[in-house]
């Protein structure tokens, strides 16, 4: 009996060190959230802006002409952005977004294409080179603090890639799958085509300002394209990021009530055990000292 007391006292120990942990890493991710979140927020200024400008070049300028605007039916290798994680302790972030980037390549396969993955975060790295998936490009360390400088390394890569020919290794269409902010509780896994981009005309009752672009429109739509490409992927990895540090936010907030709940169990059962070695020690007290008294009388 004694060594089964030890033994659950072993385990609360035990249990108590890692709610211990994990109470400590869900406040460094609730402060983090906020971090995130106020890089979402700052990052959206200039991503409306320069879809503002991209809108009303394209409406103010009939006829102008990019790379990246146009359609590539004769490519059929179409590029998936998968944006995961570096970190585990997450609950089921990374494996919803792999989840949704198998479901959309098997979608381009059932219309004829071939996707080919570029993976940013080790998690998704990982999963697809433990299952001998050849990736196209893959990018670590930006899951938890993204800066525009590794958005603009991403986005000129697949630009590249998606102006050469499915000859020279490039792709017709560019898709992303990431996770979505919402709230606190609410994490949505995204599918965005990010390549041919898709800028609507202005109708007649949206007023767009008549901007002057110099040398000319389209010298600067060269310029403003891959910006705008490069800044969706920067508020895509903000997103994501906001939303990984939500998720082991909650991840282990789960991890801790789970613990407390353990050691609830662990402490019953141990005052449990207790209790019977008590009982039983009375036990064995009493039946001694009958006993002693049954000795006692049968000498005299």
């Amino acid at each position: 009996m004694g060594a089964q007391l030890r033994q659950l006292r072993r385990q609360i120990r035990s249990v108590k060190s890692t709610a211990k942990i994990t109470r400590a890493q869900e406040m460094i991710a609730t402060s983090r959230i906020v971090k995130a979140q106020q890089a979402v927020e700052a990052s959206k200024p200039y991503a409306d802006q320069i879809t503002r400008a991209l809108t009303a070049l394209v409406s103010h300028h009939v006829g102008i002409d990019h790379p990246l605007l146009k359609e590539q039916p004769e490519d059929r290798r179409s590029a998936v952005l998968v944006i995961t994680s570096d970190r585990g302790f997450c609950g089921a972030y990374n494996a919803n977004v792999i989840r949704e980037a198998e479901a959309l390549m098997a979608l381009l396969r059932e219309q004829g294409r071939e996707p080919v993955p570029y993976v940013i975060g080790n998690k998704g790295i990982t999963w697809y080179k433990f299952r001998n998936r050849e990736l196209a490009a893959e990018w670590q360390g930006l899951s938890d603090r993204p800066d525009f400088a590794s958005a603009e390394r991403v986005g000129r890569r697949l630009t590249e890639d998606f102006i050469k020919t499915d000859a020279e290794g490039g792709v017709g269409e560019i898709h992303v799958v990431y996770t979505e902010f919402v709230s606190m509780l609410t994490q949505q896994v995204q599918v965005r085509r990010l390549l041919p981009l898709e800028i609507e005309e202005a109708t007649s009752d949206v007023v767009l300002p008549a901007y002057e672009f110099e040398p000319s429109a389209q010298a600067a739509l060269d310029l403003l394209l891959p910006n705008y490409v490069e800044s969706r992927i920067f508020h895509m990895l903000l997103q994501s990021a906001a939303s990984f540090h939500a998720s082991v936010r909650r991840a282990m907030k789960s991890a801790t009530d789970n613990a407390n709940e353990l050691i609830g169990v662990y402490s019953r059962m141990a005052n449990q055990a207790r209790q019977a070695e008590i009982t039983q020690e009375i036990s064995e007290i009493v039946g001694g000292a009958d006993a002693l008294a049954e000795s006692s009388a049968g000498s005299e």
